[in-house]
């Protein structure tokens, strides 16, 4: 095939966009593969659907060859089927809904586990029939409520999403190793360099789950692992190390003090540490010595509100993602000046376990990090302002409702596998799978009779793959100052060729080559415009980033073409003559 740069649709753009925060989304527009509509929304142009396609093959090709059936779903549903799930009401604002001429609602799909299933109800009835892998790849949509970083985080975007259906939950731990396979192969073939990190299961319920990250600086997601034996999580999912039970046997009676013109934290630790009464004799008072209590409103899919409280280490920050996984499909919004008003025992600054608790004055429930266990001495507000509590003790002086896994993951934090020290790295969510359970199932009657007769309901795996965000994570991963360089499995052509020069003899030569090109099977991206500089089209060629480019221009004297590698920047020549053949066996190398 030959595209033609005279005549392709398409305008390079010499400076970044405006509103562009990261590389995939600055070099995709301004080498003319998409075009911002609105926020979170993008046209796809030429150069940018050959990608976009070259991506989707690449995963059909692996969903196909691990034997899973594609099937295609529209994108406007109605409501009944994710009413029965409940979800229709848990997504909240992030669903776009809408009702048409008749006053029926409906919403554009998000995710389609609830039309998979019903397909599989309306049409297996029987043991034998499974296990089944189905999957699509279809446009979804979301109201994000901050798209940004172009393609990578939009309110449309294409996705792979596949399901499975087993009878047993060994069926399942074998279908979900099938498409981790799968998954690996993929990712491999796009050439993107990922890690597989434990996850949570989310909005979409569920047992395991396990996240593909793209390591990139410019990820979203934070992930931590351990170089001394491969644990990996985003920090969502990451287990605290619970430390052992203190002895509390020479902590003396929890005191009350006057704590004036204590602001923060190192600021009461410096009172702490100054004040020889206030001292300890094992050894100086740190941050994380003081029970920092967070106060946050909660509220549900129906719109009631309820605070939560949390107890955790001063130098710990409560993890807004963290905490979302935790109480989801509930919403997370700080404490208000209006809502400490309504809870008149709570002081600000200086909250204290006495004021929180199911069973205390305010009924505020009251969830501890992980790490106040037993025997633990801590200093904390108390409940007045300008004071505090020193010498509380864990278990003799308060305790909490419960555990939460809230507060923030630091590099060297403890691995929860091997006690070995913590890295934190970010990534770019490229593929998620879960152990969906039969949480779908049973909310939709999916059932099959077993071996004996009787019905039993069907366990599901979920498994999906953002396959717009795939080309965003690989233009992160691989791009230099001087544009994109892909990968030849996804690249929009095979090679770029240019004529750089006004001979026409330059010209013919090109038409000559790129045609023997075209014959031999390759995609050729041939510059063959008259009326731009060599300048620009050298530019251009790094921009567009087609891994082989090739010069037909001065050398043409010399009866050589110029042929550069766009990812290494190496340059050899070679004879017009025996270009063809040489220039194919670089592209199919």
């Amino acid at each position: 095939m030959l595209l033609r740069m005279s005549s392709l649709f398409l305008r390079t753009l010499r400076d970044d966009p405006a509103d562009a925060e990261v590389p995939s989304h600055r070099l995709l527009v301004r080498a003319g593969y998409v075009r911002r509509v609105a926020p979170g929304i993008f046209s796809w142009l030429p150069l940018g659907v050959r990608v976009l396609r070259n991506v989707e093959a690449v995963v059909r090709r692996n969903m196909d060859d691990a034997g899973f059936q594609e099937v295609h779903f529209p994108a406007l549903l109605p409501r009944e089927l994710y009413e029965a799930t409940g979800r229709w009401d848990e997504y909240g604002d992030t669903l776009f809904r809408l009702r048409d001429r008749r006053d029926n609602d409906y919403l554009l799909g998000p995710t389609h586990e609830e039309m998979f299933t019903d397909l599989v109800k309306s049409t297996y009835s029987s043991y034998r029939d499974l296990p089944v892998s189905l999957y699509q790849i279809q446009t979804k949509y979301r109201d994000e409520a901050r798209p940004r970083a172009g393609i990578l985080r939009g309110r449309e975007f294409v996705m792979k999403d596949s399901y499975s259906f087993d009878l047993t939950d060994a069926g399942l731990d074998i279908s979900y190793a099938q498409h981790r396979a799968a998954y690996e192969s993929t990712f491999a073939e796009l050439g993107l360099d990922y890690v597989i990190v434990s996850a949570q299961a989310g909005a979409m319920g569920g047992s395991k789950s396990e996240e593909f990250l793209a390591p990139s600086p410019t990820g979203e997601d934070t992930f931590a692992r351990c170089a001394q034996c491969g644990y990996a999580a985003n920090t969502e999912a990451v287990r605290t190390v619970v430390p052992d039970v203190g002895d509390a046997a020479e902590v003396p009676a929890a005191h009350v003090e006057d704590t004036p013109d204590t602001p923060t934290i190192e600021t009461l630790v410096a009172i702490a540490n100054d004040r020889p009464a206030l001292r300890r004799p094992d050894r100086p008072w740190v941050a994380a010595d003081t029970l920092k209590n967070v106060v946050v409103m909660l509220t549900d899919p129906d719109g009631k509100d309820e605070p939560l409280a949390i107890g955790l280490p001063g130098d710990r920050e409560v993890d807004l993602k963290r905490l979302e996984a935790v109480v989801h499909p509930k919403a997370v919004r700080p404490f208000d000046d209006d809502d400490f008003a309504a809870y008149p025992a709570l002081a600000k600054g200086y909250i204290g376990p006495g004021a929180l608790g199911r069973d205390s004055s305010s009924g505020i429930t009251y969830l501890l990090d992980p790490r106040i266990v037993a025997g633990t001495r801590w200093i904390t507000g108390a409940d007045v302002v300008g004071r505090h509590v020193f010498d509380l003790v864990a278990g003799r002086d308060f305790a909490g409702d419960g555990i939460i896994e809230a507060a923030e993951v630091k590099a060297g934090d403890s691995c929860p596998e091997c006690g070995g020290p913590l890295s934190l790295d970010r990534g770019i969510e490229i593929g998620h799978i879960f152990q969906l359970g039969r949480k779908y199932a049973e909310a939709l009657g999916l059932k099959v009779l077993d071996e004996n007769g009787k019905a039993q309901v069907v366990t599901m795996g979920s498994y999906g793959i953002g396959v717009s965000r795939a080309v965003a994570a690989i233009v992160e991963q691989s791009h230099d100052d001087q544009g994109i360089v892909w990968p030849r499995s996804v690249s929009p052509a095979d090679v770029h060729v240019l004529a750089a020069g006004k001979d026409d003899a330059i010209f013919e030569a090109g038409e000559v080559l790129v045609s023997g090109l075209v014959q031999a099977g390759l995609t050729v991206l041939y510059d063959d415009r008259r009326n731009v500089s060599v300048g620009v089209k050298f530019n251009d060629s790094e921009l567009i980033g087609i891994p082989t480019i090739v010069v037909v221009g001065k050398r043409l004297a010399d009866g050589v073409v110029e042929i550069k590698d766009r990812a290494s920047g190496e340059r050899h020549d070679a004879e017009l003559a025996a270009a063809v053949p040489h220039i194919v066996a670089l592209a199919r190398d």
